[in-house]
């Protein structure tokens, strides 16, 4: 692709880096930003420096924050012995859409994937850990989606906990199986949380 000026082309690579971004859309989209009111470009730009700059990760469950503190491990009407485990923070957004739960969740940042070279000591696995060796939690719900990494990460945390007084649930399998929790109806997901199942009888069903 050849670029008329050296200060478009750094544009579109820089928009190509994107996941889901070729090069010819990045174009395509760059052409758009220009033919924007420079105010608006500006704005775009000063939400994304000031979103790398001043977030946060909430210090009790690692959602994306503005504060140390989220909003909803601030909120005193949430059930903080119920947690859910999900995988980011879309995961959150997607369950929160469902107004069906009312606990807390931890982020733990990703999932356990040996081909990826991602293991527990990567993930937010020790803080969760120590959240329930404090004793205050009294289940966790494994809320992550249902690939082979997905249960994998399920099955390790669940050994981490044996010895614990802690229950342990995985939501229903109305996600069918290798779906995206994000990509789920609202609908679906929020009877999949309501209609969670004992962890241990969905590695007996495995």
């Amino acid at each position: 692709m050849e670029f008329s000026s050296k200060l478009l082309e750094n544009a579109v690579y820089e928009m190509s880096q994107l996941p889901g971004i070729g090069k010819r859309t990045a174009l395509r989209l760059v052409l758009h930003l220009l033919r924007q009111p420079e105010a608006q470009t500006h704005s775009l730009s000063d939400a994304l420096t000031k979103l790398r700059d001043d977030v946060n990760f909430c210090r009790n469950c690692h959602n994306i924050s503005d504060t140390e503190i989220c909003e909803i491990c601030a909120n005193p009407k949430r059930d903080k012995s119920i947690v859910c485990v999900v995988e980011d923070v879309r995961d959150v957004m997607a369950i929160e859409n469902t107004s069906q739960f009312k606990g807390l969740y931890h982020v733990l940042g990703g999932k356990i994937s040996p081909m990826e070279g991602i293991g527990p000591q990567d993930l937010n696995v020790v803080s969760l850990i120590n959240k329930v060796k404090e004793g205050n939690i009294k289940e966790l719900i494994f809320a992550l989606s249902s690939t082979m990494e997905g249960d994998t990460t399920n099955f390790y945390i669940y050994k981490q906990l044996e010895g614990h007084d802690v229950i342990t649930s995985t939501i229903a399998r109305g996600i069918s199986v290798g779906d995206e929790l994000e990509y789920a109806d609202e609908v679906t997901l929020g009877r999949s949380i309501l209609n969670r199942v004992p962890f241990e009888n969905s590695i007996k069903a495995d």
